[in-house]
């Protein structure tokens, strides 16, 4: 299972792929992936998802995170770009940015920050990113 001679490599990921940080679990780092991932611990870091990022409802994240779409259960302190749907569900809490193509926030979730909709904003705020990164 851990050994070197792993059948995928990093760019050939197997279809429906996900990557689970279970509750309890710490992480101090930043994380990309190119599938699917769950977040049930506690991130200190950022996550940079090329696929679906879910936050459960006992997940943190302390950084940025980056997708094509999210679920967000739990907490999220900073900033987040989300090219698709970004859906604030359950007692959520996000301290910080929205960039997002749609979004979607049920009554019971709490939001604090500035949100920037549409397709267009998203992929601005990716360019200007990169831009300022420079």
């Amino acid at each position: 299972m851990f050994n070197s001679k792993s059948k995928f490599s990093e760019t050939e990921l197997p279809g429906g792929s996900t990557t689970i940080i279970g509750a309890g679990t710490i992480i101090n780092g930043d994380i990309e992936s190119s599938g699917d991932i769950r977040i049930d611990g506690t991130l200190i870091g950022n996550i940079n998802g090329k696929a679906k990022v879910l936050i459960g409802s006992d997940g943190v994240v302390e950084g940025a995170v980056k997708g094509r779409q999210a679920d967000v259960l739990g907490r999220v302190t900073g900033q987040m770009d989300v090219k698709e749907v970004l859906q604030l569900r359950g007692k959520c809490n996000i301290d910080g940015d929205i960039y997002a193509g749609k979004l979607e926030v049920e009554p019971t979730a709490t939001f604090n920050g500035r949100c920037h909709m549409g397709a267009n904003v998203v992929e601005l705020n990716v360019e200007l990113g990169a831009v300022v990164n420079q």
